[in-house]
Order: structure tokens, then C-alpha cells, then sequence
């Protein structure tokens, strides 16, 4: 399949997902957004592919919206910001989220509004050290969307995410990493290769238990400890009975390298 504002491929069981629109720096229209849903979908359910990878092409990761697909000319009636989240912003973090596969996220130059969210939406976030994130928002009389107000008070405390969203500063990689923000800053030369390394690790190793992890982190959000220690009892239980679990265990007491199945 060929796609026209994405590139989308599979190697060493990770799929390498790449927003390719570098003249607009990779800001999303609808284009863009249909053919990620398509690609996210076939990631989903080929379960040969154990992990992904998410970057952008040139210079940017990625802008956010492509304005000039949600301008307001003249005297027309008002775009529906509303249900442009609600049918195609929303429903991406969602899937990003919830995919049961570990989604690394290269940052590799400027990230900005709806694409700093995005970003952030991913399991592990890499960037480049001459990389930014910028809520711009503000400065067009917007709030952060795409989870930007849910995850950035989660991530870096209410008083930076407010400076973050009411100032629409840009903040430079390695200030990201020392917030919390983000995983990693990683020399430019360097950030691919890291992305791809760790990806690569990541199709080798227990799939199952991947998932188990992230399913129990993002409900921690919400639960009381009662209900979280119950909910790890529940998974342990599931991770429990897979052949990962088996040969994980066999693996240790034999004193061999495991070889994971994703099962």
C-alpha cells in the first residue's frame, strides 16, 4: 500500500511509522490523518509486528495542525475545532495509548502544538538535543488539546504546565528530559540509531508482559492502591499462564538467553 503524507514500514518485527509532509514540517491534515488510522490499524492487527516507531521526515517531528486546513475566511461560519478532536485528534492519542505493543516516539526536530501531545501520547520519547517542544496553542487563543491538559500536569506538575500552556514557550530537549517530559535527549546524530536499537530490543522480548505493563501504569492514573493491587493480581494472573512466562522462567534457571514468541 502507498501512502502520500506517511512512510510506513516493517523490519526486524517493529513498524517504523514516519509523518512525511517535511515541506509543511509534517503538520497534519486530513490526508495525514486517514492514512495514519489505515497504518495503525494493520500494526494492530498483525501481530508479527511487537513493537513501533514514530518520527517525522526534515526538519520537524511534527507542526500540529496544518492551519491552513482549519482557517476561518472572511465572514464563514466557524470551524468545528470540536469535532475535528473529537473524529480524528482524540481517537490517534487513543490508539497510541492503547496499542498492546511498546510505541517509541523519535523526536527529531520541533514538536509543537497538537504534535507535542502526540509525541507525548507514546510509551517512550526520544528526542533530538536540537529538538523543542512548543504548546503553541496560546498563540492563537487555544488550549492544549490532544491530551496536552491531561498529560503535562501529570508529567512535569501543575505550575510548569501552566508556564507550558499560558506562555507557549518552546522548551529545548535536554530541559524536556530534566522536567520529566520526555525519556531521553540524544545527539542528533545519534537519535535514529537509539530509536531503532531500542526498537528492535523490544521485538525480541516479551510482548504479553509489554502490554500487562502498560495496560496497569495508565489505569494507576485513576486507582486507588486497593484497586490497582487488584488489578496486578489480574494480570499477573493472564501473564502467568503464557509461554513468554515459561521461558522467561526456563531461560533463568537453565542459564540461557531467552527466546520470546510474543505468547
Amino acid at each position: 500500500m502507498t501512502y502520500e503524507t506517511i512512510e510506513y514500514s516493517v523490519q526486524g518485527g517493529y513498524a517504523e511509522l514516519t509523518l512525511n509532509r517535511p515541506d509543511a514540517l509534517n503538520s497534519f491534515n486530513t490526508v495525514m490523518h486517514a492514512e495514519l488510522k489505515r497504518a495503525l490499524q494493520e500494526i494492530e492487527h498483525n501481530h508479527d509486528i511487537r513493537a513501533m516507531l514514530l518520527t517525522g521526515a526534515g526538519r520537524a517531528f511534527c507542526a500540529g495542525q496544518d492551519l491552513s486546513d482549519r482557517q476561518v475566511r472572511g465572514n464563514a461560519a466557524p470551524v468545528d475545532l470540536g469535532e475535528t478532536l473529537d473524529t480524528l485528534y482524540n481517537p490517534l492519542v487513543r490508539k497510541l495509548r492503547t496499542l498492546d505493543i511498546p510505541v517509541v516516539c523519535a523526536v527529531n526536530g520541533v514538536a509543537a502544538g497538537a504534535g507535542a501531545n502526540i509525541a507525548l501520547a507514546c510509551d517512550i520519547v526520544l528526542a533530538a538535543r536540537s529538538a523543542k517542544f512548543i504548546q503553541a496553542f496560546c498563540k492563537i487563543g487555544l488550549l492544549p488539546d490532544s491530551g496536552g491538559t491531561w498529560i503535562l500536569p501529570r508529567l512535569v506538575g501543575q505550575a510548569r504546565a501552566a508556564a507550558l500552556s499560558l506562555l507557549g514557550d518552546a522548551l529545548p530537549a535536554d530541559d524536556a528530559e530534566r522536567l520529566g517530559l520526555i525519556y531521553r535527549s540524544i545527539d542528533d546524530a545519534e537519535l535514529m540509531n537509539e530509536a531503532r536499537r531500542m526498537c528492535q530490543d523490544f521485538a525480541s522480548q516479551p510482548t504479553l508482559g509489554f502490554a500487562g505493563i502498560k495496560q496497569a501504569l495508565q489505569a494507576s492514573w485513576d486507582n486507588d492502591l486497593d484497586t490497582q493491587l487488584d488489578l496486578e493480581r489480574d494480570l499477573q494472573q493472564k501473564l502467568g499462564r503464557s509461554e513468554d512466562y515459561r521461558e522467561g522462567v526456563a531461560a533463568f534457571l537453565e542459564k540461557r538467553t531467552p527466546v520470546f514468541k510474543g505468547r
